[in-house]
């Protein structure tokens, strides 16, 4: 399965990066040496253990021609991003493998919701139509936070989700994305630093688990202590197939 190939590269090579800050005056030598100085702290925070762990030397890399600092930012945001996006997947797999669904039919015709306990079948029975209001919000917010604000290879900060309350969408939007309730912004700095440190590990940590238990399901027996706590249906389709 290339994709999942691809997507697990990616996953690696963004972890590695870690949670380094980006510098973005002028390119200096002085400054690359102090983001990588910065990078190989936050990562002995994250891991004390393994420490700066770098074995592809990404954090030396030059992507698309961008300068050093700009290609570490793109692999922080990177991993954050998909940490977040694994994460939710983790609890969304548990959710619906314990049945759990909204009260009302899942469709303007009256169609409940997939009654499986199996959450790529589920995903499958999906109409088309759901699948794609799903995909386009996604892109929707994906266009939004790489159009507003300082982007994070030009100076923004990596995995910081723009206001929706600064008059770039047609209507009033009540909530952010991030932090909607506003619970993080008084926060003091190391308060925040230990909690982008916390979001790093988890995320890191469900994208083991939600891939844990796609290829349990996709190989009965591959994740021994799957097997050994609950009953994964066996899934024949292909996970990586949205419209499979």
């Amino acid at each position: 399965m290339p994709n999942m190939k691809i997507a697990i590269a990616f996953s690696l090579a963004a972890s590695a990066a870690a949670f380094a800050p980006s510098q973005t005056s002028s390119r200096t030598s002085m400054q690359v040496d102090a983001a990588l100085d910065d990078l190989k702290t936050i990562a002995e925070k994250s891991n004390p253990v393994l420490k700066f762990y770098d074995p592809l030397q990404l954090s030396s890399s030059k992507f698309w021609g961008e300068s050093q600092d700009a290609s570490i930012a793109f692999l922080r945001h990177s991993e954050i991003k998909h940490s977040r996006i694994a994460m939710a997947a983790f609890v969304g797999y548990i959710v619906h493998a314990n049945g759990i669904h909204f009260p009302w039919p899942m469709t303007l015709d009256g169609t409940p919701f997939p009654s499986s306990n199996s959450p790529p079948e589920i995903w499958d029975a999906l109409p088309d139509a759901s699948k794609w209001q799903i995909i386009l919000f996604i892109g929707f917010l994906e266009m939004y936070s790489e159009m507003t604000g300082t982007h994070y290879m030009r100076g923004g900060q990596p995995g910081k989700f723009p206001s929706f309350k600064d008059g770039k969408i047609p209507h009033s939007m009540p909530l952010d994305l991030y932090d909607p309730f506003g619970f993080s912004k008084n926060k003091s700095a190391a308060a925040k630093e230990r909690g982008l440190v916390s979001e790093l590990n988890n995320g890191r940590l469900a994208m083991i688990g939600i891939l844990g238990f796609l290829a349990e399901q996709k190989v009965t027996g591959s994740v021994p202590l799957l097997t050994q706590i609950g009953s994964f249906p066996h899934y024949n389709g292909e996970v990586m197939a949205p419209f499979g």
